[in-house]
């Protein structure tokens, strides 16, 4: 419902967009599109998903028209070889995707790629595939990984002004201290992070996106935090902000 509101988080998503050099194109890697084998979409046009249910019809009706990217597309396939990477062209724009997307470039004029989430492989394999795609970087190319560091939706509260739980928050300080010390191995090997990281991360899927915005930063970026919070009690909202070229 971010996509339709005008809160704080949202307010700083636009901030950072308005703050950073216009991108040549994005590569978004959505918790949304985790699925066997990795794809990366490749029509000129791609749709707008509406991939959820229960949600007012205006959420349903929103579209976001970015153009796709074709060519940045195949540099995906060249980058990650020998990986095999389909060429995709019945996925689209999630709401991963655009729900984000709405707020930093809402004119929607900025190409868009998708990258999917290997459900197969570990999280050592998603690092290293932001690893091999950092050179995107020198070509003008943001990368955008959507998710979240914690996301537990079973214990999530609509309860108005929830405090996080302790696990998530102490979860989400473990998180930010390992990544503002550039220290990324206990990230990607985060089952050894104990009780809180296994509450944080039931299922992998919306934490991974992470792991290929680390890996795809250099020793000398900046790093940042432009959001911060945890909505519900287990919903975390944070945002890492690494470099220009960018990665976020």
């Amino acid at each position: 419902m971010n996509t339709l509101s005008r809160n704080a988080y949202t307010d700083a998503w636009r901030a950072i967009g308005s703050s950073l050099p216009r991108p040549r194109a994005i590569l978004c890697v959505s918790a949304h599109w985790y699925v066997r084998g990795t794809r990366v979409t490749a029509q000129p046009l791609p749709p707008t998903i509406h991939d959820f249910a229960g949600f007012p019809p205006e959420l349903s009706a929103f579209d976001y028209p970015a153009p796709g990217d074709p060519g940045l597309a195949r540099e995906v396939t060249e980058l990650l070889a020998p990986l095999d990477v389909a060429l995709d062209e019945s996925w689209g724009l999630d709401h991963g995707a655009w729900s984000v997307l709405a707020h930093l470039y809402p004119a929607a004029d900025v190409p868009v790629v998708q990258l999917s989430l290997d459900r197969t492989q570990p999280p050592s394999f998603h690092y290293e595939i932001g690893r091999k795609l950092s050179p995107l970087r020198d070509a003008g190319v943001l990368i955008l990984g959507s998710g979240n560091v914690v996301h537990n939706l079973r214990t999530f509260t609509w309860e108005a002004a929830s405090p996080p739980y302790d696990w998530a928050a102490r979860f989400d300080a473990t998180v930010r201290d390992h990544v503002t010390r550039r220290d990324h191995t206990p990230l990607v090997a985060y089952d050894a992070l104990g009780a809180d990281a296994r509450l944080s991360i039931p299922t992998p899927d919306h934490y991974l996106p992470l792991l290929h915005v680390l890996a795809a930063a250099r020793d000398d970026d900046a790093v940042s935090y432009p959001v911060e919070g945890i909505d519900g009690g287990s919903i975390g909202m944070r945002a890492v902000l690494i470099g220009w070229p960018a990665s976020v």
